[in-house]
């Protein structure tokens, strides 16, 4: 039997900008639901249910954000992934998107592929049964049997660059602080200093050598981000 694709609404009243991610989503392998306004987005859900909503903050008819906290307040629909579009680069617009219960925002204007991304790193996070094999761009992640290949080459971790690649590749596009990625990938409960995350980091990039290290960027003052895009 061949893998089911997975679905996506998406909830966009410019046409314009439907069609671009109509054309995206469905070359990226999902299969693609659309509408322009909350009333016909609630019907779709109810009667074709999506594994992922696409979601503009903007529509005619009511806000996006008040859609999605209609959504993660019903039982039936409160476990819908919901992904924020919004023109909106403000701190306090994203947090009111997040407060509600979107699982991620993206802000446009957005790349195609940063967009694929974040879809699917929404999706394993909440199906990761369903989702053994992590892969960007030639970089593979087993889960189930905890074997890693990079271009057809295997690559050996010790647990811990293990799980710190793991949330990598589960999280892309997003800078994360060294004290995040202690809370993710050590637990909050586990008191290292910060620098032990730059020790892993380097040995990690050391293992993912030639070709993939360069995923694993240093932002200065911030922390790090795992993107193939440099």
């Amino acid at each position: 039997m061949g893998v089911v694709a997975k679905r996506v609404l998406i909830v966009e009243d410019e046409a314009a900008i439907r069609e671009m991610l109509r054309f995206t989503l469905a070359r990226a392998g999902f299969e693609v639901d659309e509408t322009a306004d909350a009333a016909e987005a609630q019907r779709h859900v109810f009667e074709r249910p999506p594994d992922l909503l696409l979601l503009d903050w903007m529509l005619p008819d009511t806000s996006g954000i008040d859609l999605a906290r209609r959504f993660k307040r019903e039982p039936d629909t409160a476990g819908l992934p919901i992904i924020m579009l919004t023109a909106c680069s403000g701190e306090n617009e994203k947090i009111r998107g997040l407060e509600v219960g979107a699982d991620d925002y993206i802000t446009k204007p957005f790349s195609p592929r940063e967009l694929v991304a974040r879809i699917r790193a929404v999706m394993r996070r909440v199906s990761p049964a369903g989702d053994d094999v992590l892969e960007i761009d030639g970089l593979l992640l087993d889960q189930a049997s905890h074997r890693i290949t990079s271009l057809g080459q295997a690559v050996e971790l010790g647990p811990t660059e293990f799980r710190l690649l793991q949330f990598f590749m589960t999280h892309p596009e997003r800078v994360y602080s060294r004290s995040q990625l202690i809370d993710q990938v050590w637990g909050k409960t586990v008191y290292i200093g910060e620098r032990t995350v730059d020790v892993h980091v380097r040995r990690l990039r050391k293992a993912l050598e030639p070709r993939h290290d360069r995923f694993i960027q240093t932002v200065r003052g911030a922390g790090y981000r795992f993107s193939p895009h440099i």
